[in-house]
């Protein structure tokens, strides 16, 4: 096939191939003829992060050895609740997610994994796995794929600036110089770019905030929709990449959902659509159809549970209660922003041409319009918290109970902004959220998709903070709560 002249993937332009035809073959060609001179094998642990391990290539032999073999790893170290006694694991590189790594020492091609056990089958409760058992099931028993985006907010902590200086809660898309990090962002769209994810835009946002000695700028970048493992993937890599390249100007970053008693959150909106032979499931000829209806009802009824894996420190009920933007009850609206979903405004058609020929009068070019229709539903509860992979996981299972439940178009007219103003909310901590989890444990389990003893570890962990009744204590007690925003500051 034809590479398009500005593909940004070293390896794709060399080959000549997209990333999901590499062979081995492939790779150790890029090893050789980019003069790389380390693999790296990375997967995602049973924290949410992702692990490394590292081999210096000795021969084209060793390469080839360790690009088809994988490696074992000790289990106990990475899953909770996995016994030493029987915890060898096995990761194999997928050669489809191969990149040139744009940090270290020396130069080095990294692969991400999955988990398989002792006796070859994929690890039940490893994430990358989950996420795939989920998306799977949607497809086999609806014929479609579930594709998602992020939408990943962070802070950049550093000194305070006089020079052109921020404006709090003013930080919505603002331009150098007055908008800090910049530079910082760039870089990491470069990167990211070059590692094969596809983007879609990066901005300033709204959170601006001045402490005596420190400021805090708040960021956002947004990805193209890919199918559900991918998109948690992504979301993983862009989170290590944005730490490196913070990290390398001198700068702290954080992802954590409440940074300061004075200032907005950061959230993890996710687009969602629904995609049947390479259209657009969720769309009609008048806009969002009943499919579309259908997934934002299996999102809402799921809603309370999938707090469990999307807002999983006691400070993600802090955003709740504090965030200007944050949800106010378990419902959805057309662009409305006070809803658990929301559906953006589209545009396309006469509509997008008018605007076009209006901003520039004369033209005569057509106006390009993408592959797939690009409305998607975006649900607006997760956090910097959110453990991506089972999240998205959680996603597909509801999306698939929304797609299947003869009751979700009435659910779906029910929780609907229209009309309608008296709504659940969602949990107030960690343990409403465990409970939440155990009560809808079935629909996760069912299938295989949740292994129990994951969504056990999943209700343990929330469990661990005995947060109930925290968030009311803290208002009359500023220390604590800078302090438990400190403990949760580093989260996924």
């Amino acid at each position: 096939m034809t590479i398009d002249v500005l593909e940004p993937h070293p390896i794709v332009r060399l080959l000549g191939k997209p990333a999901a035809d590499f062979t081995t073959s492939d790779l150790v060609r890029a090893v050789e003829e980019l003069e790389l001179r380390q693999v790296n094998l990375r997967y995602v642990g049973g924290d949410g992060r992702l692990k490394t391990l590292a081999f210096v290539i000795n021969s084209r032999q060793h390469v080839v050895e360790v690009l088809t073999r994988g490696e074992r790893v000790d289990g106990s170290s990475i899953f909770e609740g996995t016994e030493a006694a029987s915890s060898d694991v096995y990761i194999v590189p997928r050669r489809r997610t191969a990149f040139v790594n744009p940090f270290g020492e020396r130069p080095s091609l990294d692969l991400l994994c999955s988990f398989y056990g002792e006796d070859g089958t994929p690890l039940p409760y490893a994430s990358e796995q989950v996420v795939r058992r989920a998306a799977e099931a949607l497809t086999r028993d609806t014929g479609m794929v579930l594709e998602a985006f992020g939408e990943l907010e962070y802070y950049l902590v550093g000194p305070l600036e006089h020079l052109f200086p921020v404006e709090e809660e003013r930080g919505y898309q603002e331009s150098a110089p007055f908008s800090k990090g910049q530079q910082v962002r760039e870089q990491v769209l470069g990167h990211l770019s070059a590692m094969g994810v596809q983007l879609k835009y990066a901005h300033g946002e709204v959170g601006n905030i001045k402490e005596d000695d420190r400021q805090l700028v708040q960021h956002e970048i947004e990805f193209a929709p890919v199918p559900v493992q991918e998109a948690a993937d992504v979301l993983v890599l862009a989170k290590w990449v944005v730490r490196e390249v913070a990290h390398a100007h001198g700068l702290e970053v954080t992802f954590a959902p409440s940074v300061s008693s004075d200032g907005a959150g950061s959230g993890l909106h996710v687009h969602s659509r629904l995609v049947r032979e390479g259209r657009n499931a969720i769309v009609g000829p008048d806009g969002l159809n009943d499919t579309g209806r259908r997934l934002i009802a299996g999102y809402l009824s799921a809603a309370k549970a999938l707090t469990a894996f999307g807002n999983t420190v006691p400070t993600s009920y802090l955003r709740f209660t504090e965030g200007d933007e944050s949800p106010e009850g378990i419902c959805w609206g057309e662009t409305d922003r006070t809803g658990l979903v929301r559906v953006p405004l589209a545009w396309g058609g006469d509509v997008l041409a008018g605007m076009v020929a209006d901003a520039n009068p004369g033209n005569v070019e057509p106006v390009a319009e993408p592959d797939i229709d690009p409305q998607t539903v975006e649900l607006r509860l997760a956090d910097g918290s959110a453990d991506v992979h089972l999240l998205l996981a959680g996603m597909a299972v509801a999306a698939r109970r929304g797609l299947e439940d003869p009751d979700s178009l009435a659910l779906a007219d029910r929780l609907s902004t229209a009309g309608h103003d008296d709504f659940d909310q969602l949990p107030a901590s960690c343990s409403e959220s465990a409970d939440a989890l155990e009560e809808a444990r079935a629909l996760f389990e069912a299938d295989g998709v949740f292994p129990a003893e994951l969504v056990d570890a999943v209700l343990d962990r929330l469990r661990s903070d005995d947060d109930a009744g925290l968030l009311e204590d803290l208002d009359q007690d500023d220390a604590a709560r800078a302090e438990l925003v400190r403990r949760h500051w580093h989260v996924g």
